[in-house]
């Protein structure tokens, strides 16, 4: 093909409001009316075929436990085996594939994704099976998957075209090679675009991929899988394994073959992936790549001179949007006396006016958190809260299974800076406040620095430029995504590249050219036009 081939120019995807009145309301209420009705058959897709095995296992819906959405059967050993080989057949087409063509595939679903079909089916199974509002459902399974398909296709043009200089007499070009083998992409449930991106970054650049979704994400997940399918996704490209994690994990961690992990997820089990990879590591073809996002213990630190409206509104919404488990969620803040004096009342009472409950009721702001083990592990450091001394129940603190996982947006005022809450990843709708004094400013900053072994995401709020520049210095390694008056989450791709370090990743930074160059090999290649005929240099000639 000749020609220099561009591909679209990415634009952030618009988040629609889906306020009342819309068209987008009224279409998505009728696919969450339709999906909550039915029972979807989720196999693995291996090679492209439906394989159903005898391992199966319910979905459902985390604000009413006993709904059966799905049922989903769990890949095996032999299963993973299968998928390998199937990696293995479609690796070289697909590696050799015009990066353009292959592109072609995640703009196509993007594109698909786009439209009321795909996009109100995604958005409803991750408010069913997630317990999403319509609003973070629609800026995650719908907008950043978009924005990951279209920015990235954007990033690998821009990789593609990095080539090194050529002196006279030569041409020298780097060519960017797909890794030798398969990766294997491990993706939570928190976000599902985050399944679509561990997935689809490393196959743009043509690698293949074995996918095992979160149990508790598999039916938003599953959709995805059948959209790139639809958009043109060869056979075997992309594998969809869902299923036991240890016996998946087993075979390929064993597999020479294994090239790559993509992981985002808890901060053991990547500790996990790593300790066992270096054990292995002789056994493998390649060294393999490791990119990870994992946990945080994100922060906002307030001023003396910082707006007490604009730092409750990034409090409420940073620690509780999406029950506060986003691996960004704020999850302590530290406020001097005079701004608490300010707006301890406003905050308290705005939280305890949180609504909470089913999804599909579009009037709450909060769901329930994702399954048992959750909610056992939130509840028992409420109970603890609720009978220590270091600690007030400011608000919330409650928590209810008999319909579904739900615990009440929690405020806790911690007298003790290095208290549980404020150290501990929760994972929960539970944000702890430590009142400092105005004058420890700079202490605090300190202390802010220390007490987590994550570095995440954190922001500071401060009409004062001099001390807003100092905490964006004092906090330089504290946090790889860093707000100044703004809550700490909500990173847009192609705005915030997104990722930690410390405890909290690689910081491979998703959304940017950053985390692909990882799923590439360069190779150097050197041409030359008139190469010497005789081996003596001038140097050597007689005096």
């Amino acid at each position: 093909m000749n020609g220099s081939i561009r591909i679209p120019a990415p634009i952030n995807e618009p988040v629609l409001s889906y306020a009342p009145g819309t068209p987008e309301r009224a279409s998505l209420k009728a696919r969450l009316a339709e999906m909550a009705q039915e029972v979807t058959e989720i196999p693995c897709i291996i090679g492209g075929d439906d394989v159903w095995t005898d391992d199966v296992h319910d979905v459902r819906s985390p604000h009413d436990h006993a709904k059966v959405l799905g049922r989903y059967h769990g890949a095996g050993p032999e299963h993973v085996q299968r998928a390998i080989e199937a990696g293995r057949a479609g690796w070289d087409t697909w590696s050799r594939m015009a990066w353009v063509d292959r592109a072609a595939v995640f703009l196509r679903a993007a594109d698909l994704l786009v439209s009321p079909r795909w996009r109100d089916t995604i958005n409803a199974a991750t408010m069913l099976g997630q317990s999403k509002t319509v609003h973070q459902a629609e800026i995650d399974a719908a907008c950043e998957l978009i924005d990951f398909w279209r920015f990235n296709c954007h990033f690998a043009e821009e990789i593609y075209a990095e080539q090194p200089r050529s002196a006279p007499g030569m041409w020298n070009r780097s060519e960017y090679r797909p890794l030798e083998g398969f990766i294997y992409a491990v993706s939570p449930f928190n976000f599902t675009s985050i399944g679509g991106n561990l997935s689809g970054a490393p196959a743009l650049m043509g690698n293949v991929v074995l996918w095992k979704p979160s149990h508790t994400a598999v039916l938003s997940n599953y959709f995805i899988m059948r959209l790139l399918q639809e958009a043109g996704l060869p056979a075997g490209v992309i594998n969809f394994i869902p299923g036991d994690s240890v016996a998946i994990t087993d075979t390929v961690l064993a597999h020479p073959d294994f090239a790559g992990l993509h992981f985002t997820g808890s901060t053991g089990v990547f500790q996990m992936f790593w300790e066992r990879i270096g054990a292995a590591i002789s056994s493998y073809r390649s060294y393999p790549r490791i990119v990870g996002e994992t946990g945080g213990k994100d922060f906002i630190i307030a001023h003396p001179s910082a707006n007490p409206d604009a730092l409750r509104t990034a409090m409420i919404r940073g620690a509780f949007e999406y029950q506060g488990q986003k691996c960004s969620a704020a999850s302590r803040a530290y406020v001097p006396e005079s701004v608490w004096a300010r707006m301890k009342d406003s905050l308290i009472e705005t939280t305890r006016g949180i609504r909470m409950g089913d999804p599909a009721d579009f009037r709450n702001f909060m769901g329930a958190v994702i399954d048992e083990k959750a909610f056992v592990k939130l509840s028992s450091y409420l109970d603890r809260a609720k009978d220590s001394d270091d600690v007030e129940v400011l608000a919330g603190g409650g928590h209810d299974r008999s319909k579904g996982w739900f615990i009440e947006p929690t405020l806790l005022l911690s007298r003790d800076p290095r208290y549980e809450t404020m150290c501990e990843e929760l994972f929960g709708p539970v944000l702890t406040i430590y009142v400092y004094p105005d004058e420890a400013w700079a202490e605090t900053l300190k202390l802010v620095d220390t007490t987590s072994p994550y570095a995440l995401t954190g922001a500071v709020f401060s009409d004062d430029r001099a001390a807003a520049r100092e905490a964006m210095d004092a906090l330089r390694h504290s946090a790889g995504n860093f707000y100044v008056n703004d809550k700490p989450t909500g990173a847009v791709v192609g705005q915030q590249p997104f990722g930690g370090s410390r405890a909290s990743g690689t910081n491979d930074k998703a959304g940017s050219a950053m985390n692909l160059l990882r799923w590439v090999s360069a190779r150097s290649l050197k041409e030359t036009f008139d190469p010497p005929t005789d081996y003596r240099y001038p140097f050597m000639g007689a005096e």
